[in-house]
């Protein structure tokens, strides 16, 4: 049974909007798209050839730029703020295809103290081994300064249909 809930993107339309992790209009971009799965985020992805490193291997910064994205999306939603990458920490343990099919990515809360917030994020392949780790740490901004000069939306523009 799947008790996903679809995250819109309340982004789409914005001025100036041209995210490379997640918008939709970013010709160049990697247009990602996200549910929420119980307490965590998840999001199903499809490599692309021209982002590989070596042959057929996903190059190891779309990686991390696909984990940094996943975390920000966590924050907005699941912690209800905007805030800014402070630090990635990234393991790669095996190489991800760009030729073996969709990947998945699923992130989760690991820390929070103050205006840090850590998240867990995984990166796996079509068999769901876990190719890429990482932890993300985010300084967050209380919501009315996100709202202010982060373009925020509030965490109810990314749930218009369900209570989130």
């Amino acid at each position: 049974m799947n008790n996903k809930i679809e995250i819109k993107n309340p982004y789409r339309g914005v001025k100036g909007y041209n995210c490379f992790g997640c918008s939709p209009e970013n010709t160049n971009g990697l247009k990602m798209k996200f549910e929420v799965d119980g307490e965590n985020i998840v999001c199903e992805w499809k490599p692309k050839d021209y982002l590989q490193g070596y042959h057929d291997v996903l190059h190891g910064g779309i990686q991390a730029t696909l984990m940094d994205e996943i975390a920000s999306w966590f924050v907005q939603t699941k912690i209800g703020t905007a805030g800014v990458t402070s630090e990635l920490r990234v393991k790669y343990l095996k190489p991800v295809y760009t030729n073996n099919g969709n990947i998945f990515l699923e992130a989760g809360l690991k820390n929070k103290r103050k205006n840090l917030v850590d998240i867990w994020v995984k990166l796996m392949d079509v068999n769901k081994t876990v190719c890429a780790e990482a932890v993300v740490t985010y300084f967050t901004f209380p919501e009315k300064i996100a709202i202010e000069k982060l373009h925020y939306p509030g965490k109810k523009a990314f749930f218009p249909f369900k209570n989130e």
